[in-house]
C-alpha cells in the first residue's frame, strides 16, 4: 500500500533470505574483511579483462546466496541486476547462464537499493516467491569507462572516492528474520554540481530529499532507527547530507553512517573521501549490515542507496550530475 506521496509499505513483510558478497584485494584488507564471503587477492580473478573479473564477482556473490539459502535458480522467478558499465555488461555476462527472467537495472551507485526495493515489491505483491537482487563494481573497469586509463597515473583530488571492487547479492523471499518493511523510490535532485571527482556533493541532495520524503510520508523520526545507512556519499557527501537535513530541522548525526566510510580504513588505505561504486553498498550491506540485523544487533535500518546519474558523454558535454537515492527500511523480525 502507498503511504503518503512516495513511500510503499509492504504488508506481507518480504524477507531477505540470504546475502552473498565478493570483494577484491583492497577491500579484503579493510575493516570488514572478516564479514565478506570471498576476498580475492588477484583483481583480475584469473580473467583476461577487468570487465570479466567483475562478472565473476557477481557469480561468486550469487553462488554464496544459493549455498546459504538452499534455493535453486529454477526456484527464483526474477533477477534484478545492474552495474556501472555500459549496457550493464557485468550483470549480463556474469549471470546469463542462470536462466532466470532478467530485468537489468541502472541507478549508478543506488542500484543495490533499487534492485532490493523492486525485488521486495515483486515478492510482497505475490508476483514472485523468490527474487534476486545483484550489483557490482570494479575499480579498474570503472576507471577505464568513466575517467582515464590507469596507465595515465592521474592525480586524484581530496574529494574523489575509490570505486570498490566488489559485488553483493540478496535473495528476497518469504523466510528469514530480516524483513523489508517499506520502500521509497527517490526523485532526481540536481543542484548544478559538475565535478565528476566530487560525487558526494552531487548525491547528497538526493539522499536528503528521499530521507525527508520518507519521514514525512511515515511520520517517523531518525531516532526510530538504529542505523541510517547511506551508500555511498563518502566523507564529503556525508557531511553535506547532515548539513542539508539540519537546515530543515532533521538531525541524523547519531544514526547515520556511510558504506563508503565503512569499507576502507581511510587513514591507511589512501582512498581519499572513501569508497564508491555499485559494489560498495552492495558488499557492505549484504555482509556486515545484514549479519548485524539477522543477529538482532540492529533492529531497524534505513538503507539509502545514492547514485550519480552521469556518463562520460554527459560530462564531456558540460552537463550537470543529477543524483538519485532509493530507500529501503529493513528490520529484524524475531517471529520469522
Amino acid at each position: 500500500m502507498r503511504v503518503g506521496t512516495y513511500t510503499l509499505r509492504l504488508k506481507n513483510h518480504p524477507r531477505i533470505v540470504a546475502g552473498g558478497s565478493a570483494v577484491g584485494k583492497k577491500e579484503g584488507e579493510g575493516p570488514l574483511k572478516n564479514y565478506f564471503d570471498h576476498c580475492f587477492t588477484d583483481t583480475t580473478l584469473g580473467e583476461k579483462s577487468w570487465e570479466k573479473a567483475e562478472s565473476d564477482l557477481q557469480q561468486e556473490a550469487v553462488k554464496s546466496v544459493l549455498e546459504k539459502s538452499g534455493i535453486k535458480p529454477s526456484e527464483i522467478q526474477y533477477l534484478f541486476a545492474g552495474d556501472l558499465l555500459n549496457q550493464c555488461i557485468s550483470s549480463v555476462f556474469g549471470l546469463r547462464s542462470m536462466n532466470i527472467p532478467f530485468l537489468g537495472q541502472y541507478g549508478a551507485c543506488s542500484t543495490m537499493a533499487q534492485t532490493l526495493g523492486l525485488a521486495a515489491v515483486f515478492v510482497d505483491s505475490g508476483l514472485a516467491q523468490n527474487a534476486l537482487a545483484v550489483t557490482s563494481s570494479h575499480f579498474c573497469s570503472a576507471e577505464r569507462q568513466f575517467r582515464l586509463p590507469l596507465e595515465y597515473g592521474g592525480q586524484r583530488t581530496p574529494t574523489a572516492q575509490w570505486t570498490v571492487t566488489g559485488a553483493g547479492a540478496l535473495l528476497v523471499g518469504q523466510k528469514g528474520n530480516v524483513s523489508i518493511e517499506e520502500v521509497t523510490f527517490g526523485r532526481m535532485a540536481d543542484l548544478g554540481v559538475k565535478d565528476a571527482a566530487n560525487m558526494g556533493a552531487a548525491m547528497a541532495p538526493a539522499a536528503a530529499q528521499t530521507i525527508e520524503d520518507y519521514l514525512k510520508d511515515t511520520g517517523k523520526k531518525p531516532e526510530d532507527f538504529d542505523l541510517i545507512l547511506t551508500g555511498d556519499l563518502g566523507q564529503v557527501g556525508s557531511v553535506l547530507l547532515r548539513e542539508i537535513l539540519n537546515q530543515d530541522g532533521i538531525d541524523i548525526e547519531r544514526q547515520q553512517n556511510d558504506c563508503g566510510l565503512m569499507v576502507y580504513d581511510r587513514q591507511n588505505q589512501d582512498v581519499h573521501a572513501g569508497g564508491s561504486g555499485c559494489g560498495c553498498s552492495a558488499a557492505v550491506f549484504s555482509s556486515y549490515v545484514l549479519r548485524k540485523i539477522s543477529e538482532g544487533d540492529l533492529k531497524h535500518v534505513l538503507f539509502i542507496g545514492t547514485g550519480a546519474l552521469m556518463s562520460p558523454t554527459s560530462s564531456q558535454q558540460g552537463e550537470t550530475i543529477p543524483g538519485v537515492a532509493h530507500l529501503v527500511h529493513v528490520a529484524w523480525n524475531a517471529q520469522a
